[in-house]
Formats: structure tokens, C-alpha cells, sequence
């Protein structure tokens, strides 16, 4: 089967979750199956928008018939998209029908590209990636695994945003820029050089304001 056909699994049960299966809810065909936990077993007791929520062994047996997109905004998903692809759940890419994707551009598995984002002409979007609501990404810039885009970030073209760095609501970075991965870009930064890895930089122009992180 498919696995863009099959009944969907959102990895996650907290309120990211929750907007990720209404996200792939709103695409004809998509049924979301449930939701699967892997820290708080006494969770699966319970439903979650009237959805079971499973527990993460139990992938092993759903990954016969469902597939998985991750619902974590933390850059830091990795650790769970690991933990679900040990049970070889196989992993689909969510894109809101109202998100404009370039035919000319590539996204990779597992990522998800929400309401009203844009992806420009000759882009990679990575493996896991969230593009949040309303977020543009310029043409012919490369977005890293496991990278989280917040709300109404404009990333422009040519850019390169190294894997699981974690760019805060509002922010830009203009054209010609590098990120480095696993860094944190702040809510309505202005990104106008370079940054290096494992840094927070925030403010217009943004600055570094703390070193040696692991993102977010």
C-alpha cells in the first residue's frame, strides 16, 4: 500500500500534535488514524480530539498499515522520527493545500509545509522539516533536516539553514545567507550575515547572543 494512502499516525500528543492532524486533516484523502506517545505510557489511557493515542512499541504491528508524519515543533524531533523508524513505520510529507509548492522544488520525507507557506523554484526542504503557517522560502535555498520554521519567518533565496536550527516567528534572513545547524534564530530577528552553528542570535541585526547550544 501506499504510504501516503494509509491511516496516519501523528507522532506526538501535545498541542503541536494536535495542529499537525488538523493540518493533514484538510487534505482530501488523509485520515488520521491517532496519535503515539513514547515518554508518558499513563497518555495512552487516554484519547487525544477523540483519536487513541498509542503507545510507541506499538508501531511495530501499525507499520504494517499506517504511516507517520512527527508532530514536535522542538528541532530536537529526530530522537522520536529514530525511535518510530526502528519500527519501520514508513514516514509521508504533509502539505496543506493552501501552501504553494514549486513543481521545481524538492521536500523531503517526513516534512510538513503548513498553511499559506510558500517554497520558491529550486528548493530543498530536508527530512522532517516544519514550514509553519504563512513562512516563505526563497528559490534555490536549502533548508536542513529536522529544521523548524516558525509563523511568518521569510527566508530568501540562495539561503543555506543548516539542520535542526530553529528559526522563531517573524524572523527574515536575507539573500545569500548560511545558518549553521542546530542554531536559534529569535522571534523577528533580522538575519543579515552569516551565522555559525550552535549559536542564538537575535534583535535587528541580529546578533550572537549565546554560544555552545544544541538548538531547540
Amino acid at each position: 500500500m501506499d504510504a501516503a494512502a494509509r491511516p496516519l499516525l501523528i507522532l506526538g500528543t501535545r498541542t503541536f500534535a494536535v495542529e499537525i492532524a488538523d493540518l493533514a486533516g484538510d487534505i482530501p484523502g488523509v485520515r488520521v488514524a491517532g496519535f503515539v506517545e513514547n515518554m508518558d505510557r499513563e497518555r495512552c489511557r487516554e484519547t487525544l480530539e477523540g483519536l487513541p493515542i498509542f503507545w510507541v512499541d506499538a508501531l511495530t504491528e501499525l507499520a504494517q498499515t499506517h504511516s507517520a508524519v512527527c508532530g514536535l515543533g522542538t528541532t530536537h524531533r529526530s530522537r522520536f522520527t529514530d525511535q518510530a523508524a526502528a519500527h519501520n513505520i514508513p514516514f509521508v510529507t504533509v502539505v496543506h493545500p493552501l501552501a504553494r509548492v514549486s513543481s521545481k522544488s524538492v521536500i523531503g520525507e517526513g516534512a510538513v509545509v503548513s498553511v499559506g507557506a510558500v517554497i520558491a523554484a529550486r528548493s530543498r526542504i530536508g527530512r522532517h522539516v516544519v514550514v509553519n503557517r504563512g513562512a516563505l522560502i526563497g528559490h534555490h535555498t536549502a533548508i536542513g533536516d529536522y529544521v523548524t520554521v516558525g509563523p511568518g519567518v521569510n527566508v530568501a533565496g540562495n539561503c543555506r539553514i543548516g539542520e535542526a536550527t530553529y528559526i522563531g516567528v517573524g524572523a527574515v534572513v536575507v539573500d545569500n545567507v548560511c545558518v549553521g545547524a542546530h542554531a536559534v534564530v529569535g522571534a523577528g530577528a533580522v538575519v543579515t550575515k552569516d551565522v555559525p552553528a550552535h549559536v542564538q542570535v537575535v534583535g535587528v541585526p541580529a546578533r550572537i547572543v549565546k554560544e555552545n547550544i544544541a538548538g531547540k
